[in-house]
């Protein structure tokens, strides 16, 4: 017998903290870093279109107001995917 899920997931996507050198993200029980030197992206938005983030699938987070779109495989493994964005 397989038993459903009891109640609403009530961990969200946020942003934890944000400080000179990037932003740390936690998504269900783990955080992650995103160094501004990997994502420069962040470095100059404010504080509030950083902190508006959403998780529409899980390990891909999406940034609305930045028009930023991030998997867990590229945050964890930011030297495989090169930016290309100037």
């Amino acid at each position: 017998m397989k038993s459903n899920a009891r109640g609403t997931p009530t961990s969200a996507v946020e942003v934890t903290n944000i400080s000179r050198h990037g932003i740390w993200l936690l998504s269900g029980d783990r955080e992650r870093f995103l160094a501004f030197d990997d994502f420069p992206w962040f470095c100059d938005a404010p504080v509030g279109k950083v902190l508006n983030v959403e998780e529409p699938a899980p390990g891909h987070f999406h940034w609305p107001s930045l028009d930023i779109d991030l998997t867990t495989e590229i945050i964890d493994h930011p030297q495989r995917f090169p930016l290309r964005a100037k």
